[in-house]
C-alpha cells in the first residue's frame, strides 16, 4: 500500500475505508471466532448463567470501547511519523534524540523496551494464522463428527498454500479482501442480530457494572477470564502500525461504520444464544460462534470464515516482512533478501527467509497444541505486553508531538494503563500454559538484534583504529598525486567523515586511484520516510574527490545506483559503464578476551554475518561493476 499524498475524499476515501476492512481490521475480525468460547471453557470455572454472560460480555465491549476506540482510533492515531505509524515509529516520536546518535540514559531504555515490543509482534505475527486457521475450520466438527480428524490436516494445508503464496504478492489478491471482509463484517452481524432476538436481556451488558461485579465477585477465575477477554482486543496494535498504508480517516470510518457495530452485535448474539441455551457451554463441541448459525448456513461461514482468518493472516506476515526490513534498515538485523512484489507499492515485499521461517513455526503451532482452545492459552501475552509499551512510549511523545504537559500526558496514558495493566497481568497466568511460547520467540528475535547490534558496534570500533580522517586523505592525495586512471570509483563508505577502509587498501595494495572518487554514505535515519528534499547531499572536494550522503527513512529501501543519477543535478554525473564500485567485506574472527561479547555469542555474530545478503545485492549494485576488498577482523 502506498502512503496516501493529500487527505482522501469522496471515492478514494469509500476505497480506502474498504481496503482498510481487509487489511487492518481481519486480525480483530476473526477474534469472535474463539474468544466468547475461551471466555467459558471448560476449566476456568464460569458458568455460563446469565449473570456471569452479562459480565463477560461487559467486560468485552467495554475493552473493544476503551482500548481499540478510544486509546488507539482517539489518541494514539494522532501520533504519527511522517504519516507513519507502528512502534518503530513512535520510538522515534518519543525520542528524536536517538537520531543523532547521542540517546540519554532514558532514550536507551526505552528503545530497549520499543525493540522488545516489536519482537513481541513477532509471536502475534506466528500466533495468528494458526488460531485464526483453526478457529475457522473447527466449524466443521459442528457439522459433523466425522469431520473432526481432518481439522489437522486441512488448517496445515491452508497454512502451506497461504504461505506459497506469498511470492507472487498480495497486489491482486489484495483488491477482494476489503470486500471479503466486508461480507465477513455483515454475516457475522446478522448471525449476532439472531442470538440478540433469542434472548434481547443480552442488552443490558452494555452497563459497565456487570463486568465490575463479575470480576469483584469471582477472584482469581475472573482474573482466569480477563486473560481470555484480551483476545477480543487483538489486532487492536494494527490500527496504529497501517497507518501509513491508509490514513487515520479511512481507518476511523471503517471501525465505526462496519467493524465494531459487527463485533458488538457478534458477541451480544453469542450472548444471548448461550443465556437461552446455558447447558451448550457444557458440551463436548462447545463452539457459541458456529452454534449461532442455521444448519443450512453452516457449510457456507466455515467457508467465509477461512477466507476472513486467511486475509486476517496474510496482515500479520505482511507485517512481519515489514517489521523485518525496518530492523535491517535500523542495523538490528543483517541485511536479508528482499523481493518487492508491486512495481507501483513500496510496502509491498517478500522476504523468502523470513516466510520459511514464519510457515514452520505455524505448522508446528497446529499440530503442538492441535486445538483454537488450546492455542488462546498462549494468545494474549504478547499482545498486551505491545500494548502497554505502546502507552509508555506516548507519554513521551505526547509531550514532544502535541506539546502537552507531564500532568496531562500523564493522566492520558495513566488512564490507558489502568485499562492495561490488570490484562497484562492476566495473561501472565498463561505463561505455564503455552503463553511461554511468544515470550520465546519475542527473546530470542531481541537476543539475536541486540547481538547484531553490539556486533556491528565491535566491528566499527577495531575498524575506527586504522580510520583516517576523509579531509585529511584527500589533501595527502592532492599533495602526493599518485598515479592516476580514467574513470569512476565509487566506496560505500559507514562514516561519511571518514577513508573508506577499501580505498586505503586498494591503494595499498594497487597504488592507483581513479580520476574522480566517490565516498558514499547510506544513512538510515529513525524516521519511517525522509523528505526528497533532505535525501541527498553532494560535496565537491579537492583533487577529484567527491561526497554523497543519502538519507532513508527505515521504511524505504535504499537504492545506490537511483541515487547516484540524482547526483546530476548537482553537477555529478554519474556513468554506469565507466563506473566501479568498491566494498569491503570483513571477516569476523571470534576470540575470547577481546573485550567484546561472550565467546559463544561473538560466534552466533560471526554465522549471522556470514550468510547476510551481499551489500551488492542489497543496494542493487551492477554485480559485474563491483570490486569486493576482503579484511579479517577480530571482535
Amino acid at each position: 500500500m502506498s502512503h496516501p499524498t493529500s487527505a482522501p475524499t469522496g471515492r478514494r476515501l469509500a476505497g480506502l475505508s474498504m481496503a482498510a476492512l481487509g487489511i487492518v481490521y481481519g486480525d480483530i475480525g476473526t477474534s469472535p471466532l474463539y474468544a466468547v468460547k475461551e471466555c467459558f471453557a471448560p476449566g476456568h470455572g464460569a458458568p455460563a448463567n446469565p449473570a456471569n454472560v452479562l459480565g463477560v460480555l461487559s467486560l468485552i465491549i467495554w475493552a473493544l470501547i476503551l482500548i481499540v476506540t478510544v486509546k488507539y482510533l482517539v489518541y494514539v492515531l494522532r501520533a504519527d511519523n511522517k504519516g507513519e505509524g507502528g512502534i518503530l515509529a513512535l520510538m522515534a516520536l518519543a525520542f528524536p534524540e536517538a537520531k543523532s546518535g547521542h540517546r540519554s540514559r532514558l532514550a536507551r531504555t526505552f528503545a530497549a523496551i520499543g525493540i522488545m515490543g516489536a519482537c513481541l509482534l513477532y509471536g502475534d505475527g506466528i500466533i495468528t494464522p494458526a488460531i485464526s486457521v483453526l478457529g475457522a475450520v473447527e466449524g466443521l466438527k459442528i457439522a459433523a463428527s466425522g469431520f473432526e480428524r481432518f481439522i489437522l490436516p486441512v488448517s496445515a494445508g491452508i497454512i502451506v498454500g497461504l504461505f506459497a503464496a506469498q511470492r507472487a504478492g498480495t497486489a491482486k489478491v489484495g483488491r477482494i479482501f476489503g470486500p471479503i471482509t466486508l461480507l465477513w463484517f455483515i454475516a457475522i452481524g446478522l448471525l449476532g442480530i439472531r442470538g440478540i432476538l433469542l434472548q434481547p436481556e443480552v442488552l443490558q451488558s452494555f452497563h459497565p457494572g456487570h463486568g465490575l461485579r463479575f470480576l469483584a465477585g469471582h477472584g482469581m477465575v475472573g482474573l482466569v477470564v480477563l486473560g481470555s477477554v484480551v483476545l477480543a482486543v487483538t489486532g487492536g496494535e494494527a490500527l496504529y502500525a497501517d497507518m501509513g498504508h491508509f490514513g487515520m480517516r479511512p481507518i476511523r470510518i471503517a471501525w465505526f461504520t462496519v467493524v465494531l457495530p459487527a463485533l458488538i452485535l457478534n458477541y451480544l448474539g453469542q450472548g444471548g444464544l448461550l443465556m437461552s441455551r446455558p447447558d451448550l457451554a457444557t458440551g463436548a463441541s462447545f463452539n457459541p460462534f458456529y452454534q449461532l448459525c442455521p444448519s443450512w448456513a453452516l457449510y457456507p461461514m466455515v467457508a467465509l470464515a477461512t477466507a476472513a482468518a486467511i486475509i486476517a493472516s496474510q496482515a500479520l506476515i505482511s507485517g512481519a516482512y515489514s517489521l523485518t526490513m525496518h530492523a535491517i534498515q535500523l542495523g538490528y538485523m543483517p541485511r536479508l533478501l528482499i523481493e518487492h512484489t508491486s512495481e507501483r507499492e513500496r510496502g509491498q515485499i517478500y522476504m523468502p527467509q523470513v516466510n520459511v521461517a514464519l510457515m514452520v513455526a505455524c505448522l508446528g503451532l497446529i499440530f503442538g497444541f492441535r486445538t483454537s482452545d488450546n492455542l488462546a492459552s498462549a494468545y494474549g501475552v504478547a499482545v498486551t505486553f505491545t500494548m502497554v509499551t505502546t502507552t509508555l512510549l506516548f507519554f513521551f511523545a505526547s509531550q514532544r508531538v502535541f506539546g502537552w504537559s507531564r500532568l496531562h500526558a500523564s493522566l492520558v496514558a495513566g488512564a490507558m494503563l489502568v485499562v492495561e495493566a490488570p490484562l497484562a497481568v492476566a495473561n501472565l497466568l498463561k505463561i505455564p500454559h503455552g503463553g511461554w511460547f511468544p515470550l520465546l520467540i519475542a527473546g530470542s528475535m531481541y537476543f539475536v538484534m541486540s547481538t547484531w547490534k553490539r556486533g556491528r558496534r565491535l566491528v566499527w570500533e577495531r575498524l575506527r583504529v586504522s580510520a583516517m580522517p576523509a579531509k585529511k586523505f584527500v589533501a595527502d592525495i592532492a599533495r602526493k598525486d599518485p598515479l592516476r586512471v580514467a574513470g569512476t570509483a565509487v566506496y560505500l563508505a559507514g562514516n561519511p567523515n571518514t577513508t573508506p577502509i577499501a580505498l586505503l587498501h586498494n591503494l595499498k595494495h594497487n597504488k592507483v586511484l581513479h580520476k574522480r572518487v566517490i565516498f558514499f554514505t547510506i544513512c538510515i535515519d529513525e524516521v519511517p520516510v525522509v523528505d526528497a528534499s533532505e535525501q541527498l547531499e553532494v560535496e565537491r572536494m579537492e583533487a577529484g574527490f567527491w561526497r554523497v550522503q543519502a538519507h532513508y527513512g527505515f521504511m524505504e529501501t535504499p537504492d545506490v545506483q537511483a541515487i547516484l543519477r540524482l547526483c546530476a543535478e548537482h553537477d555529478l554525473e554519474f556513468r554506469e559503464m565507466e563506473t566501479t564500485f568498491f566494498l569491503s567485506r570483513e571477516t569476523v574472527i571470534p576470540k575470547a578476551g577481546n573485550g567484546g561479547m561472550n565467546l559463544w555469542q561473538e560466534r552466533l555474530f560471526s554465522i549471522m554475518a556470514r550468510n547476510a545478503q551481499s551489500a551488492t545485492a542489497y543496494f542493487r549494485l551492477p554485480a559485474n561493476r563491483v570490486v569486493e576488498l576482503g579484511m579479517q577482523v577480530e571482535i
